[in-house]
């Protein structure tokens, strides 16, 4: 169990750190928000380790010994260690999910550039669904299906930070954009990030970028359905609000590098009123096919370490369940055939 001295470490930590995940997690219930704030304060310190620190290869190194320390059950004596520690123990985290994590990070550390949108969901998969199917598991969530569209949640909200981060990253000297996107509409990316411009191409990416987070927005909703009742809004909420960012970016003609997209506390509050209406739809409509759209490849490696081992598609569970059936009714069956041979025979 999470000390509360370690937890309250933890809720200061993303009240300053994470405004969208503190404004959606205030709509969780208390027995998953409070692991869920142990989780982000882990996930928001190695963030901040690697992008702050001069030495950025060694602050991942510095990160997965706290991770071996953490699944040793001897966390480094801080309030975020021993509280993602908890956590672990108690809802007993995979480890190849954090692990994906400091992978990610390690590839920012790196100043990785990806050739194309599959390598970028391959990034957005480390360091966003990763803790997305973090956060099923908190909910005791583990069927394939709705794990998978947490995936797909956790990538729309990374490319959504990629597309309103254009701007600052190349100050960075960080490039997110697909090189072989803009190899097409004839930019170098050395110059595009010695004096990153928004042009008509570099606004038509934003657009491509949140057009495709657009796409994973709609796909993950169903899997919010999947989710316990109580979980929904909290979920809810973070989707509209990351996609309301996306809103924001399009109102600016795709210009994210001369503005920062942001949302006020009174949209982030009409948004968390939104999600609970949402909630309720969930409760009437029916499921729709679409929680059994596969897993994207580059997240399935996610799904399949938080997965229980169940049949793949429900229709699997149903054709087990009648051939057991069918089973029982021939050794029942056979039963009484003998039952009554040897009745016969007696006589």
């Amino acid at each position: 169990m999470i000390d509360p001295a370690d937890l309250e470490h933890c809720r200061e930590a993303i009240r300053h750190g994470s405004l969208s995940f503190h404004a959606a997690s205030k709509l969780l219930p208390a027995r998953v928000r409070d692991p869920a704030l142990a989780l982000y304060a882990f996930c928001r310190l190695a963030d901040d380790e690697v992008d702050l620190s001069q030495k950025k290869r060694a602050a991942v190194d510095d990160l997965t010994a706290r991770l071996d320390m953490v699944y040793a059950g001897r966390p480094r004596n801080a309030p975020p260690d021993r509280a993602f520690a908890a956590m672990v123990e108690d809802f007993e985290m995979p480890r190849a999910l954090p692990e994906a994590l400091l992978e990610g990070l390690a590839w920012d550390a790196e100043f990785r550039t990806y050739r194309d949108l599959s390598e970028l969901t391959s990034y957005s998969a480390r360091v966003a669904s990763a803790v997305g199917v973090m956060m099923c598991v908190l909910m005791g969530v583990r069927d394939r299906h709705a794990l998978a569209r947490a995936a797909d949640l956790g990538v729309a909200m990374q490319l959504t930070n990629i597309a309103r981060d254009v701007g600052e990253d190349a100050l960075e000297k960080r490039l997110y954009l697909p090189v072989e996107w803009l190899e097409r509409s004839g930019i170098e990316p050395e110059a595009f990030l010695a004096n990153p411009q928004p042009t008509k191409a570099v606004r038509a990416m934003v657009k491509q970028l949140l057009i495709e987070a657009e796409r994973l927005y709609i796909r993950s909703e169903v899997g919010i359905g999947a989710l316990p009742l109580s979980s929904r809004p909290g979920i809810f909420a973070a989707r509209f609000i990351y996609a309301a960012i996306g809103t924001r970016i399009r109102a600016m003609g795709h210009n994210s590098i001369a503005e920062r997209a942001v949302t006020t506390k009174a949209q982030k509050a009409g948004l968390a009123a939104w999600s609970l209406a949402r909630t309720g739809l969930t409760v009437i409509m029916p499921r729709s096919p679409m929680i059994h759209a596969r897993a994207l490849p580059e997240t399935a490696f996610l799904v399949e370490a938080a997965a229980h081992a169940e049949p793949t598609h429900w229709s699997d569970a149903v054709t087990g369940a009648l051939a057991r059936l069918k089973q029982e009714d021939l050794s029942r069956a056979a039963a009484v055939v003998a039952a009554e041979t040897g009745s016969r025979l007696r006589s």
